[in-house]
């Protein structure tokens, strides 16, 4: 009668939870943490109240949810192992309690007899949504490379400070050049056109969720504290994004206010740089609901000093590269707004250096002497409107956004002037875009169309002056507009095989002038037509752990002009666009949050037409020009391992060959050269070991060891300057009380001395004696706190 009694009471509690909680799927996007959180993030996203009233109970690790759900599933998938389960109180409220002892055993997850067949979700494993790919693609069939950093708020809060930079560190596909915080051009595996800023368009896209960040400027470090993961789309991406995604896109997916619970939490670090100083940082996030269940406000603000580590004993000066920086991310949420989901929020972020952060080979590591200051500086703004709606089994999103980004950099341009003179570069960047998307199709069928549009105008003002005389300025214009009809979709051609075929219809203009003064003899250049950008995959899924695909994409960047000042006067000159096509051929073995042992990896070759390149002619003056045409061949690759529950081994490499196949009549370079920035192999290894202690602590250890090898500074004879061949160990500890947290972390903790970057200043670069050393061994102690 017991058992029949229990039967009875399941079969009723199965209904109610039926009845009340709502049955149309929907995205989930919430990444694993504490329960209290998890739970707090599937309440906002869902519109619903789910509380976790039991304190030891929140602090129990949830291993998240991402894919497209009922709510019942959502929380069933973040509750598992957990010991926890979810009453629902009435049709918006839930309740997430203690499992009574036997219940919980009886919920312990079993492994499966047979491999599931591919069209079906594996029971207790989280689904990772690749977001970038603007439709429901689970990781696993994405047919392609999709690196996915989760970020958690300990590494975040240390190292986030150094914006899209510190995701090189952890990716070795990923490059940077070192200029310094907010000038910096960030690579995908290999897909480098130079190593100095200019007017082309930047080959790495970036996006803050679905808002475009830049169009022709260099990264704009924007801090990473309260964002919740970063995914990096190897290749490039002109069906889905556009023009400037040669090498791919890096999209910083921000956490998103909670309407239903006040929360925060606060950050601060101080660290001592080794033959530098003290710097340090202080962030907060406040979570504010402002109606319940319908709006909510998240508020992140950040402030902080790197200490400099470059002395210049001549002028009596010790650290003269030190860099301050403050920013801030507003974010406004809507729901249940006649069934739309409104996102409003600005952006700002404010870098200032007083000095470049390189030294001369010879007069000692860290000893340099300009007989002029060096400043930079970088004031970036961003607003944005999202909505998002159901349409019955789909979903329409429309974005607007505004950019404005001011830069201002001074050069020394003594050593061209042989008496005290400057070269300062003033850039204006504003960017106006819109995209309106409709997606569905679910986890084995997704599609996408949609609709884009961007402006972009950017004003250039370049002066050249000797002992405070200014001798020349130039001001040059450059406008672009792209509008676009775009469209990807994924079918199954039988049970183990699917193909993805998309592409993008582009109408651009480009125009470029010289303001004030006009060159003689020199025409605006205005340039505009259609393209049409493919996409072609295969994804292959056999069963069990084995899974392959193949795929094929193409990329371009608009032409232009550069314009620059010189002692004989002003040269003027136009570039053509450029165009990449990849080949990929990708395996993956394992699934990385399940599996003890998994691999990706993928065998590349991308062919490059027209090379755009941003260069310094033998005096220093920057110019942009066609290179010629080259190729990057290579591997990129990942091993995880878990030889025990508490301890996770990760081990990646990226190999490559790069060569300029065809000069451009006109380019002091010889085919067969390396292309600039690529470094021929890099690797990282790393041990990360987490064990819960009684009492609900956390305690952490982490290691890791990186090399970037060899590579060279630019195309041409002059530029032909070697850089890389270094290696770097970083290691840290931490533990977790809860809402408190105390982390000890030791950057370069070998003190290793290399050249990251063969350049600091264009106008003594030529000299081949500029170093830009890594930042010394760096200590750093960090304080949490959740509230």
């Amino acid at each position: 009668m017991r058992t029949i009694d229990r039967l009875v009471a399941a079969g009723a509690v199965a209904i109610s939870l039926a009845s009340a909680a709502p049955l149309r799927a929907q995205s989930f996007d919430v990444s694993a943490g504490p329960l209290g959180d998890v739970a707090g993030k599937i309440g906002a996203q869902s519109g619903t109240t789910v509380a976790v009233a039991d304190p030891e109970l929140a602090r129990r690790r949830s291993p998240g949810v991402r894919g497209r759900f009922g709510l019942r599933e959502a929380l069933r998938r973040a509750l598992r192992g957990t010991g926890a389960e979810a009453r629902f109180l009435d049709r918006r409220t839930i309740s997430i309690v203690r499992l009574p002892a036997k219940a919980a055993r009886v919920r312990r997850p079993k492994a499966p007899a047979r491999p599931p067949a591919p069209s079906q979700a594996i029971e207790g494993v989280e689904e990772i949504i690749v977001t970038g790919s603007k439709a429901q693609t689970s990781l696993d069939h994405y047919p392609g490379t999709v690196q996915v950093v989760d970020i958690d708020g300990g590494w975040n809060a240390r190292n986030g400070t150094d914006g899209a930079s510190a995701i090189t560190r952890v990716l070795p596909s990923l490059a940077s050049t070192n200029l310094g915080r907010g000038r910096e051009k960030i690579f995908i595996r290999g897909v480098a056109d130079s190593s100095f800023n200019g007017p082309t368009q930047a080959a790495t896209g970036q996006y803050l969720g679905d808002v475009r960040l830049t169009y022709n400027a260099p990264d704009p470090s924007l801090n990473l504290y309260d964002m919740q993961r970063v995914e990096v789309l190897v290749g490039p991406q002109a069906p889905l994004y556009g023009a400037g995604s040669l090498g791919g896109i890096v999209r910083f997916v921000p956490n998103t206010p909670d309407l239903d619970r006040f929360s925060g939490t606060a950050a601060a670090n101080v660290e001592y740089t080794q033959e530098g100083g003290f710097g340090g940082e202080s962030n907060i996030m406040l979570n504010l609901p402002i109606s319940e269940g319908r709006w909510g406000a998240r508020v992140t603000l950040s402030a902080g000093k790197r200490a400099g580590y470059i002395d210049a004993p001549i002028q009596g000066a010790k650290n003269v590269n030190p860099t301050r920086n403050r920013g801030h991310r507003i974010a406004f949420r809507g729901e249940g707004l006649d069934g739309w989901t409104l996102d409003l929020g600005h952006v700002g972020q404010r870098i200032e250096s007083e000095a470049g952060q390189y030294v001369l080979r010879g007069d000692g590591l860290v000893v340099r002497e300009p007989l002029i200051a060096q400043p930079f500086r970088s004031n970036y703004r961003l607003a944005y409107l999202r909505a998002a709606k159901p349409i019955g089994d789909a979903e329409l999103v429309s974005t607007t956004a505004g950019v404005s980004h001011n830069l201002r950099t001074l050069f020394d341009a003594s050593a061209f002037f042989q008496i005290p003179g400057s070269f300062e570069e003033a850039s204006k960047i504003s960017i106006v875009s819109h995209e309106t998307r409709v997606s569905g199709g679910g986890r084995r069928t997704p599609w996408v169309v949609g609709a884009s549009a961007i402006y972009s105008h950017s004003l250039v003002s370049q002066t050249l002056a000797v002992v405070d005389i200014p001798l020349i300025t130039i001001d040059v214009v450059d406008s672009n507009f792209e509008a676009a009809l775009y469209g990807r979709v994924t079918r199954p051609l039988s049970d183990t095989l699917s193909v993805t075929l998309g592409g993008r219809l582009t109408y651009a203009r480009t125009e470029s002038f010289v303001r004030d003064p006009k060159p003689p003899n020199t025409a605006a250049s205005f340039r505009d037509g259609a393209r049409f950008s493919r996409t072609v995959a295969l994804d292959w899924q056999p069963g069990g752990a084995f899974s392959a695909f193949v795929r094929h994409d193409q990329g371009f960047r608009a032409g232009g002009l550069t314009a620059y000042p010189t002692l004989i006067g002003l040269v003027a000159q136009t570039y053509r666009p450029d165009t990449l096509d990849m080949s990929e051929l990708g395996i993956r073995i394992g699934q990385p949050d399940r599996d003890k042992f998994s691999v990706r990896a993928a065998l590349f070759r991308n062919m490059w037409r027209n090379m755009q390149a941003d260069l310094v002619d033998i005096t220093g003056f920057p110019y942009t020009a066609n290179v010629g045409d080259g190729k990057v061949v290579g591997l990129d690759a990942e091993l995880r391992w878990r030889p025990a529950p508490d301890l996770l081994l990760t081990a990646a490499a990226f190999v490559s060959d790069s060569r300029l196949t065809v000069a451009e009549p006109g380019v002091e370079a010889a085919d067969g050269q390396p292309l600039p920035n690529v470094a021929g192999v890099g690797g990282r290894l790393a041990a990360d070991w987490r064990r819960e202690l009684r009492g609900g602590a956390t305690v952490a250890l982490n290691a890791s060891a990186r090399y970037v090898g060899r590579s060279r500074l630019g195309v041409g004879s002059a530029l032909d300057i070697p850089q890389g061949g270094y290696a770097v160990v970083d290691m840290g500890a931490g533990i977790n009380f809860g809402r408190i947290a105390l982390s000890l972390n030791i950057d370069n903790a070998a003190n290793a001395r290399g050249n990251t970057f063969a350049y600091g200043n264009p106008f003594s670069v030529v000299r081949r004696d500029q170093v830009t050393p890594l930042r010394p061994r760096t200590v750093r102690l960090g304080f949490d706190l959740s509230f």
